[in-house]
């Protein structure tokens, strides 16, 4: 399709054309997500509820890296002391159903990429239409590194801090398997979109609506934002918030410079 025939189409053509991108996109998910449940032991067992037990990966790098800089046993996690329970009787049903629709969609995501590339892309001009394996090849790494950056950091950190909480001793935690769950798909798809940042910017920063200049004045706003995401998520240790603080600020510091690059090329070309 042409540029000039994309913009001769109706809205109901766009509009019908969109519908199919959902449809599309939709069922790539579900197949993505009955693929899934032929790990849903692997998923549930050794993913989502791994971050409860002492061993997991990330504890255990803590521990070892406190001990390497010489914090001693600051930084170990010895004990986790919360149990998830079920309190409805649908519950887990429902929780199984949900969780592989949320595995689905993160296996499926370069695709429903894809799909919405298909339809924005007509609009573009041929040598952006051309950055399209570019376009989806890199926003689907930074979508992935984000849900890395979600499992391996902030849930850790969250359920450590989170379980140890008390406010009184005669409290105990029984925490609702949909509380713990919640946490979990929050946790990773809100980091995998954060870590998108730098392509949202390049498209806001070719329709002008966002420039360099705009980012760099509002830069502290960005560090305080994520300095109080960081307390929220981690424990009261400078260490961890550290560790979940610098990768969201570089992925910031990438937007504006992606930002200047879009915007120094577009004056360029007049």
């Amino acid at each position: 399709m042409t540029q000039k025939e994309y913009k001769d189409m109706s809205f109901l053509d766009h509009l019908n054309d969109l519908r199919w991108v959902l449809v599309k996109s939709s069922i790539a998910i579900v197949i993505m997500a009955f693929v899934a449940y032929f790990f849903s032991d692997f998923i549930f067992d050794t993913l989502i509820f791994g971050p409860t037990r002492t061993d997991f990966v990330t504890y255990r790098f803590f521990c070892e890296a406190s001990h390497y800089v010489g914090f001693k046993d600051s930084i170990c996690i010895e004990d986790l002391p919360f149990t998830i329970q079920n309190t409805e009787m649908e519950g887990q049903v429902n929780i199984f159903i949900w969780t592989l629709i949320l595995a689905g969609f993160i296996l499926a995501f370069p695709y429903v990429l894809y799909q919405f590339w298909t339809f924005i892309s007509p609009a573009l001009y041929e040598k952006e239409r051309k950055n399209a394996k570019l376009f989806i090849g890199v926003s689907s790494f930074l979508f992935f590194i984000g849900i890395l950056f979600g499992y391996f950091v902030i849930i850790p950190m969250s359920v450590n801090f989170l379980a140890t909480f008390k406010i009184s001793d005669v409290v105990k935690n029984d925490i609702n398997i949909d509380s713990y769950i919640g946490m979990i798909k929050t946790s990773v798809i809100a980091s995998g979109l954060f870590f998108e940042l730098p392509i949202i910017m390049y498209f806001l920063s070719k329709l002008g609506l966002v420039n360099p200049t705009f980012l760099r004045k509002y830069r502290r706003h960005a560090i305080v934002g994520v300095l109080i995401i960081a307390a929220i998520v981690t424990p009261p240790d400078v260490v961890s918030q550290v560790i979940v603080t610098i990768p969201m600020l570089m992925v910031y510091e990438l937007s504006i410079f992606i930002s200047a690059y879009v915007t120094k090329k577009q004056e360029q070309n007049g």
